[in-house]
């Protein structure tokens, strides 16, 4: 969209908030880049130059401006609906893989050459990772400088920089503030009070957003000493690269207010990361909407909850592993089967309320067979899946190719489409993921007038493409289920 710049420079006369994260504005006479929305008088058309990450923003010179904050806008929707090797590349760097295993871990995982890679990235993005990277790593710093008391040394290498003078030097340079600057600016919490450990952010996202069937989704089908929903937040545990950590989520009208508690600060990005994912954050619910409510049998749903998110998920294999466990049975039975497995080979942890990580792969696949209740055939279902995710033949990470996954996963015995498509969904983040067959979408397709067999209304869907996953939010919806609801 900025090659567009007479759309652009629409958008930001308007302060026009649902471009926040399409583009970045920089002013040519301030040397300051903005959000679309940023509240300020806009500068003369002549004197905005439009970029496509605020890292491209960055690399050309212009530091962030102290109003509007660009580098906390919310990102951009291009990566989690497109699957080609630029929108895997920026789902790998959010992950954190550029801070972990460097540029060439990158490609590796991408199966290019760096070369290969920093084309591709400079040429759509304006910036290559490494650059990428240090943007994220800006922002993490500046989180932690305002919302901790941490010292800027601790800060520095919690936000991954490999020293402190370079977190001196990126501050400066991002903020125009030296960091101890940026904290005296920090304004007071209008929140839940400071809790020792734990840190209070704003997770921000397009309006509207619907968090009836997103957190009533996620509560309904909590697990057990994983999960829970307390005091009006979606609680779980998280497993990350240096240790884990336990957010609580909770929706508020024009942010999501998250508190997180990390064994070790570096983690902070990436958490912040997989919960963006979670709640799908990052989507364009005006474009969906759109898209969804030029069906005139569907328009109403629509009209009546617009703002649908797709619940995610922050461990794909977790999800991939509860997804067979829920074959065929009630939401409670599914809960009843996983939570038996987090009691047994889960990694416990201290926290009032929640006792364990999720298992991995490879604690699953040594699992007792009298842990697995379940008919013969779902055991076998269930060895398959967690021995090639344990040996790595089957990749669900937020850089997989969610072709050859869906390719992978269907191979496998016992699973069907239902069970690929909701993995595809839910675990992939595929936004164009469909589940004809699912009982609940035929029931909601024929009380809207829509095809109920699976051949005739995957027919009626191409218009839907490609927010199909979207379109099931809604169908589901139309049911009176607790997945739907909010809880008490």
């Amino acid at each position: 969209m900025h090659e567009d710049a007479e759309r652009c420079a629409r958008a930001v006369r308007s302060k026009d908030a649902r471009f926040d994260g399409w583009f970045f504005t920089a002013v040519l006479t301030t040397r300051i880049y903005c959000r679309p929305s940023c509240p300020v008088a806009p500068p003369k058309v002549e004197n905005m130059r439009f970029y496509p990450s605020a890292a491209a923003a960055q690399q050309a010179g212009f530091r962030a401006c102290k109003r509007c904050r660009p580098d906390a806008s919310p990102g951009s929707p291009l990566w989690n609906h497109r699957a080609d090797s630029v929108a895997k590349a920026m789902r790998l760097i959010a992950d954190g893989v550029v801070d972990r295993d460097g540029v060439p871990g990158l490609a590796t995982r991408l199966g290019y050459s760096v070369r290969q890679v920093e084309r591709l990235l400079l040429a759509e993005l304006g910036a290559g990772p490494l650059a990428l990277a240090r943007a994220q790593r800006a922002q993490t710093a500046r989180l932690l400088i305002e919302t901790t008391a941490l010292p800027m040394a601790e800060v520095a290498l919690a936000a991954g920089f490999a020293s402190v003078r370079a977190f001196n030097e990126t501050v400066r340079e991002v903020f125009a503030l030296s960091p101890t600057g940026l904290r005296t600016r920090r304004r007071p919490a209008r929140h839940a009070p400071d809790v020792p450990g734990v840190l209070s952010l704003r997770l921000p996202f397009r309006a509207p957003l619907r968090p009836d069937n997103l957190f009533g989704h996620l509560a309904a089908t909590a697990v057990p000493g994983v999960e829970e929903w307390r005091d009006g937040a979606y609680r779980r545990t998280l497993r990350l690269p240096h240790g884990h950590a336990v957010v609580a989520l909770s929706p508020e009208t024009d942010h999501v207010a998250c508190r997180l508690a990390l064994s070790d600060l570096r983690d902070l990005s990436i958490a912040i990361a997989r919960c963006r994912r979670l709640l799908d954050l990052d989507a364009d619910p005006v474009a969906v909407d759109e898209q969804l409510g030029g069906d005139p049998l569907l328009a109403p749903v629509v009209a009546a909850a617009p703002g649908r998110r797709v619940p995610g998920t922050v461990d794909p294999a977790e999800f991939a592993v509860r997804a067979v466990l829920g074959q065929q049975v009630s939401t409670a039975a599914a809960r009843t089967h996983a939570g038996r497995l987090v009691r047994a080979l889960g990694d416990p942890i201290a926290d009032d309320g929640l006792t364990h990580l999720f298992p991995t792969p490879e604690a699953l696949a040594d699992a007792d067979p009298s842990l697995l209740a379940m008919p013969r055939s779902r055991r076998t279902a269930f060895r398959a899946l967690v021995e090639a995710l344990a040996d790595g033949s089957l990749d669900l990470g937020v850089g997989a190719d969610w072709d050859k996954a869906r390719a992978d996963l269907a191979a496998l015995p016992g699973f069907g489409p239902w069970t690929v498509e909701v993995i595809a969904m839910r675990a992939l983040g595929d936004p164009d993921a469909f589940i004809p067959t699912d009982l609940g979408i035929r029931l909601a397709a024929r009380a809207l007038g829509l095809p109920d067999t699976p051949a005739a209304l995957v027919r009626r869907a191409q218009v839907w493409r490609p927010w199909r996953a979207y379109a099931v939010q809604h169908l589901w919806a139309t049911g009176d289920h607790a997945v739907n609801r909010l809880p008490a």
